[in-house]
């Protein structure tokens, strides 16, 4: 069975940050899914929040037009993951994962995706926030790039 992972927007913006030390990871997972070794998904929240901030980071690194290659990224990123739509039964079990634990909103909505999907949610790292839950989110299939974990 191929391996399903939902990515958190912090792990998809590793990509387009040159000198990140999660970088190459994140190019191994993406070289995986082109290989169909896993599927990659993102929510549309996800989706968002990458467009805001790769358009921040190409501005700042003097692109000269950074929405532009933020919405090519979009596009670039689109052909290579699932963009999975939040219905009614996603949309309430990430509002009762906030509720529960106070991390951030997207961030719910990616473990509750994963849940629905039979994924493993896969962020960044364990941000200040996750920190009183870290064994909750564990229980839950949470992996971070921080600890090695790309999910396979």
């Amino acid at each position: 069975m191929t391996e399903k992972i939902v990515l958190d927007t912090s792990v998809v913006v590793e990509y387009v940050i040159l000198r990140s030390r999660h970088r190459s990871k994140v190019i191994e997972l993406f070289e995986k899914a082109s290989r169909n070794e896993v599927i990659l998904y993102v929510t549309p929240v996800t989706l968002s929040e990458v467009l805001y901030v790769v358009s921040r980071i190409y501005r700042v690194a003097g692109v000269p037009d950074p929405n532009r290659e933020a919405l090519d990224f979009i596009e670039w990123l689109s052909s290579r993951v699932k963009t999975i739509e939040i219905g009614r039964d996603v949309a309430i079990r990430a509002g009762e994962l906030k509720k529960k634990l106070r991390i951030a909103l997207p961030d719910c909505y990616v473990i509750a995706v994963a849940e629905k999907l039979g994924a493993t949610p896969l962020f960044k790292k364990v941000e200040e926030e996750m920190e009183p839950v870290i064994s909750e989110l564990e229980s839950l299939g949470a992996r971070f790039l921080s600890e090695d974990s790309t999910g396979s």
